[in-house]
C-alpha cells in the first residue's frame, strides 16, 4: 500500500527494486488492492510480477470505490464508499486481472464487509470466480467470528485479513480461535502498527501532509505522547534482546501462532530486509511477559482508526 500511497510520496524505482529484493529474499506471499492509489499498485506490482509469476503468490482486494459527489478526504483526494455487491464485484476483478497482467489470482480478498449485503450473497459471487478460474482461492478482512462462519458455510474461506499488532489485540479470542477451528489461516496487517512501534517517527508534526497517519487517534494529543513513552521502553526490550524495535514487534506477532502470516508493508529494501530478519528471532516466555508490561504500563494508546473508518469494521 505504501508503494502507491497513504504514506508520504511515492517511488517507483525503489518500489521496484523493493519487490525485486523481496523475491531474493524468498518472500513469495504480495498483498495488494484495487483502492491503493487507485490502481496504481496493482499495475506497479504487475512490472515485478509478471515475469516472475510462478514465483509470487498473489493477493488482491476489492470492495473500496471513490465517491462522485466532490468530497475529499485528508490528502484531497475523492472520499470512498464500500460496495460488496455482486455488480461491483464482476467489474472489479476484470480490472485488477487486467492491471495484474495475469489469468488468475491467487487469493481475492473482500476488503470489508457491506452492512447492505448478505455476506452469503456477496461470497456466493465470489466463488463463481473461483468456477470461472479468476480466483483461486477466497479472502476476507475485517470480519466478525459470525460473519466468519456465515461465509465458510458457502465457500471454504482460505484467508483472513484484519489488524493485528501489539497495539491493537481485537482479533484475540472469538475471531482467531473462529479460524483456526475453521482452518483459516489469519494474515495480521500493519503488524508494526503503521509504522509506530519501530521508533522511527519521533516528531507526528514532520508527516507529509498526504500522510494517513494525521488521521489516526493514536498520532495525535493525549495518545501521542503515552505512545512515545511506550515506544521508547519497548525500543529498550530491543535493545537487550540485540534487534530493532520493529523487529521485536514482528517476532512477537510471529510468537503467536504458526498459522499468522504478518505482511508488514515498506517501500524500502533496507526496511525490507530489517523486517525479514524478524523470522529468525525466537522470544522466551520472560521476554514475552516483559513485553506485556510495558504494553501495560502505558494502556492509553488510542483508537486504530478514525471513527468513521471504525465502522466499515464488522462486528
Amino acid at each position: 500500500m505504501g508503494m502507491s500511497f497513504a504514506y508520504g510520496p511515492r517511488n517507483d524505482e525503489e518500489s521496484i527494486a523493493t519487490l525485486n529484493k523481496a523475491l531474493e529474499l524468498g518472500i513469495n506471499f504480495w498483498d495488494t488492492a484495487d483502492m491503493y492509489g487507485v490502481g496504481h499498485n496493482e499495475e506497479l506490482i504487475s512490472k515485478v510480477l509478471v515475469p516472475n509469476r510462478s514465483k509470487v503468490f498473489i493477493a488482491t482486494k476489492f470492495g473500496f470505490r471513490q465517491r462522485q459527489d466532490g468530497s475529499t478526504n485528508y490528502s484531497g483526494a475523492p472520499t470512498t464508499y464500500f460496495d460488496g455487491s455482486t455488480a461491483y464485484l464482476k467489474t472489479a476483478v476484470e480490472k485488477s486481472l487486467k492491471r495484474l497482467q495475469i489469468d488468475t489470482i491467487d487469493l481475492y480478498y473482500a476488503h470489508r464487509i457491506d452492512p447492505n449485503v448478505p455476506v452469503e450473497e456477496m461470497v456466493g459471487a465470489m466463488a463463481e470466480l473461483v468456477k470461472e478460474g479468476k480466483v483461486r482461492y477466497l479472502g476476507l478482512s475485517e470480519a466478525s467470528a459470525k460473519t466468519l462462519r456465515k461465509a465458510h458455510a458457502v465457500h471454504p474461506i482460505t484467508a483472513l485479513q484484519s489488524e493485528y499488532s501489539l497495539l491493537t489485540r481485537d482479533v484475540e479470542g472469538s475471531i482467531l480461535d473462529t479460524c483456526r477451528e475453521l482452518g483459516i489461516t489469519f494474515v495480521p496487517y500493519s503488524p508494526l502498527a503503521r509504522g509506530l512501534v519501530t521508533a522511527t517517527v519521533q516528531d507526528n508534526t514532520n508527516l507529509p501532509s498526504d500522510d494517513f497517519r494525521r488521521t489516526l487517534p493514536r498520532f495525535e494529543g493525549e495518545h501521542w505522547q503515552n505512545n512515545q513513552q511506550l515506544v521508547a521502553a519497548f525500543a529498550e526490550l530491543a535493545t537487550q534482546k540485540g534487534c530493532t524495535p520493529a523487529q521485536l514487534a514482528l517476532a512477537w506477532v510471529l510468537a503467536q501462532g504458526e498459522d499468522l502470516i504478518p505482511i508488514p508493508g515498506t517501500k524500502k529494501r533496507k526496511y525490507l530486509e530489517e523486517n525479514a530478519a524478524a523470522v529468525d528471532i525466537t522470544l522466551s516466555e520472560g521476554e514475552l511477559h516483559n513485553i506485556e508490561l510495558v504494553m501495560n504500563k502505558y494502556p492509553n494508546v488510542g483508537q486504530r482508526y478514525s471513527d468513521g473508518s471504525l465502522k466499515l469494521v464488522d462486528h
